[in-house]
């Protein structure tokens, strides 16, 4: 599946754009996307961890999606860590 993942907080030290463009064959649902993404920036991002995507969240435009969600048609996703703040 073709995905555009905007990149948030965090996630934003490992590239240079706010988004990535990726190509993940065989994915359909967040569990699946979770999985196959973090295989991905283990291998392409020196520094990620995989706890990072552990504790955060992946929406689309206007909806937190869960594991079982199926991925959005458009291909669209947000990455969106932990944030702290006082």
């Amino acid at each position: 599946m073709k995905l555009t993942v905007q990149l948030f907080g965090r996630f934003r030290e490992f590239s240079a754009a706010p988004e990535i463009a990726l190509e993940l064959p065989g994915i359909a649902t967040v569990a699946e996307f979770r999985a196959a993404f973090d295989a991905w920036a283990g291998a392409h991002w020196p520094g990620y961890t995989p706890g990072l995507l552990k504790a955060s969240a992946i929406a689309t435009e206007s909806t937190l999606l869960h594991a079982g969600s199926a991925l959005p048609a458009d291909g669209r996703l947000a990455l969106l860590p932990p944030v702290s703040g006082g």
